[in-house]
């Protein structure tokens, strides 16, 4: 390990060399592949980062990241509109397999093809026990335009009144 590497690198390291050598995690290329999947990110991605900032240039107010437990699913959306219950989720292309950009690994198709299952799986589940809770849900795909993502959220947010003759009562 180079000079500086904290503790907590040289434990992780070593935790990913042992389930290689249980077979649980396919063996990296190379160090500059190994390197390049440790620099994915949970959150704060470039997309999630530049639609949170939109809408709070608009004024809009929002947790991020925040964990919510629905019974025995816990789930954190990137953006969640507590009082409103709308959880908006920025989903990559590639690890919730979009439909125009996703694509089937050609490497480790053994580890790489039911991890992707399990992720499209998960969320299907997630999306179910959030809206049996009330919540709506919005989902968008890393490539969406930035406009685009806005206007789904905003829709969500402020869903459409009724129109004052509707409630009026009158027939």
């Amino acid at each position: 390990m180079p000079l500086g590497t904290s503790v907590r690198e040289i434990d992780r390291a070593q935790a990913r060399k042992r389930a290689h050598e249980r077979g649980i995690y396919p063996a990296p290329l190379n160090e500059g592949r190994s390197r390049n999947m440790q620099a994915n990110r949970r959150a704060d991605t470039k997309p999630e980062v530049a639609l949170r900032k939109a809408l709070h240039r608009m004024g809009f107010r929002y947790r991020k990241d925040l964990r919510l437990d629905l019974g025995d699913i816990k789930v954190r959306p990137d953006i969640v509109f507590t009082a409103k219950k709308v959880a908006v989720f920025v989903d990559g292309c590639f690890w919730h397999v979009c439909p125009e950009h996703g694509r089937q690994p050609t490497t480790n198709e053994w580890y790489w093809t039911p991890k992707l299952r399990r992720n499209m799986e998960r969320d299907r589940r997630v999306n179910a026990a959030l809206e049996a809770a009330g919540w709506r849900v919005v989902r968008l795909w890393e490539h969406e335009a930035l406009d685009t993502a806005v206007a789904a959220v905003v829709a969500a947010v402020k869903p459409e009144t009724e129109h004052p003759s509707e409630t009026s009562g009158k027939d």
